[in-house]
């Protein structure tokens, strides 16, 4: 049998693989930049934890024989540079690990802003008994930017608690699930409570939510962003947020990460903020590998790899 050198970067649970890689599996571990340009000669599969995408651009002269780069993110902007995008090497990402998750937190964030939760917070740090009404998100209306499978995964969970649901992706076509999906252009967003961003990021969406899609949304509505920071002008946000146009924000992704202590968001009481981890589940690492492994088995086996992307679109293709 042919051996296979797979080259585990940055990985925080490297025994899994270790431990359960088929037969003919050789395994070589890096973690700095120099470490990567020693380990990738000769080898055919990268696995892939370097959620900034900085260190394989720097080595991809020693990356000659490289054909299959698992990623251990669902998105994978970060990584896509123009030597890899045109080279024959096959990306697959994490597709499906953090799905459910995701859609939790979107929940999460709504049910937040509804049930007044960061005000009890607040009034509870000052031992402050202060009485509000409260809203439902039942019966409420939400667009979901992005009907892949993070889209799909916040699109059945609100679905299943009341809130009327329209998926969004970059053309209309039919969704027997969802009853269709409708396309960024033809969107009417004077009807939503909620626009939640679940787009990958390409240069078809950096800012695609700018100034005037803010301005098209009705002053009570509220930005959800789970999906990636750039996919929102930030500077059009704060001027929507301090102009009372929109009602409020729940935040996991932004611009610049972390995000700067000087940043106005930081100070808005209407604006939630958590730290880019909707996903990251404490087995996310887990659930990655074990998806790495499935693969590993295809790939020798010569069959089609899960989850793999169009280097071109930025994305899967299909879900």
């Amino acid at each position: 049998m042919k051996k296979i050198t797979v080259v585990v970067q940055s990985c925080p649970t490297p025994e899994l693989v270790v431990g359960r890689k088929p037969v003919g599996i050789d395994v070589r571990m890096a973690g700095t930049a120099n470490e990567l340009r020693g380990a990738l000669p000769g080898a055919e599969i990268l696995f892939g934890f370097d959620f900034k995408g900085k260190l394989l651009p720097q080595v991809w002269d020693a990356a000659a024989d490289l054909r299959w780069i698992q990623w251990a993110g669902a998105g994978v902007d970060a990584l896509l540079f123009p030597d890899l995008v045109n080279s024959d090497v096959v990306v697959t990402n994490a597709g499906g690990i953090y799905d459910d998750a995701i859609a939790e937190h979107v929940l999460a964030l709504m049910l937040a802003q509804t049930k007044r939760l960061p005000d009890a917070v607040r009034n509870q740090l000052k031992s402050t008994w202060h009485y509000q009404t409260v809203n439902p998100v039942r019966g409420s209306t939400a667009l979901v930017l992005g009907a892949g499978g993070i889209g799909r995964a916040i699109a059945r969970l609100l679905g299943a608690v009341g809130v009327n649901v329209t998926l969004i992706a970059t053309s209309t076509r039919p969704d027997d699930e969802f009853g269709g999906v409708i396309a960024w252009q033809d969107r009417d967003l004077s009807r939503a409570d909620w626009l939640v961003v679940a787009a990958p990021l390409t240069s078809a969406t950096r800012h695609i939510v700018d100034r005037a899609v803010l301005a098209e949304l009705p002053p009570s509505a509220s930005l959800i962003n789970i999906g990636r920071g750039a996919s929102v002008d930030e500077v059009a946000l704060v001027a929507a947020l301090n102009a009372g146009e929109l009602a409020g924000a729940g935040l996991d992704v932004f611009e610049t990460e972390p995000l700067p202590s000087d940043s106005p968001l930081w100070r808005m009481e209407n604006v939630i903020i958590t730290p880019h981890h909707a996903g990251d589940l404490d087995d996310y690492a887990e659930r990655v590998a074990e998806l790495f492994l499935e693969n590993l088995v295809r790939y020798q086996a010569g069959q089609p790899l899960l989850n793999t992307i169009d280097k071109r679109l930025g994305y899967r293709s299909s879900v």
